[in-house]
């Protein structure tokens, strides 16, 4: 991780566990004015260790799928992983070490959704192979 202290993880923790969580509870918590929160979690921002807030959604009617991908020797792993992560529905990718190379977490509303976004993936360019799993339950 890039430059950051104790306090900066324990702010992190916070944020991780609800990102809505107020500067003045995190403050409280810690011992730090909201402002020097505040300033923390803006720096943090700004030097791309925080990327993004976000919302994670469960509804009983969503389908996840972990899709795990094998990519042609002569494209960088890197690259395709650029490109899946701009296709819609996919909620989160790694590049991994291992059989695959790189593993995308997809959402859809039905099985069908998910196929579509199976289908994109194999579109990209550097693609070998795809193999999906249905996720039947979570415990994040």
């Amino acid at each position: 991780m890039k430059d950051v202290d104790g306090i900066d993880m324990e702010i992190l923790s916070f944020l991780k566990e609800d990102a809505r969580v107020p500067y003045t509870k995190i403050a409280k918590e810690i011992g730090l004015s909201e402002a020097a929160v505040r300033k923390r979690v803006e720096r943090m921002r700004s030097e791309g260790i925080i990327k993004k807030f976000t919302v994670e959604i469960e509804t009983s009617e969503r389908v996840q799928a972990l899709i795990l991908i094998s990519v042609q020797p002569a494209h960088p792993n890197p690259q395709v992983a650029e490109a899946v992560r701009t296709i819609r529905g996919i909620d989160q990718v790694f590049e991994v070490a291992g059989d695959v190379d790189v593993i995308a977490v997809a959402s859809g509303r039905n099985i069908q959704e998910i196929n579509r976004h199976i289908d994109d993936i194999r579109k990209v360019e550097g693609v070998a192979k795809t193999s999906s799993m249905i996720v039947l339950r979570s415990w994040v």
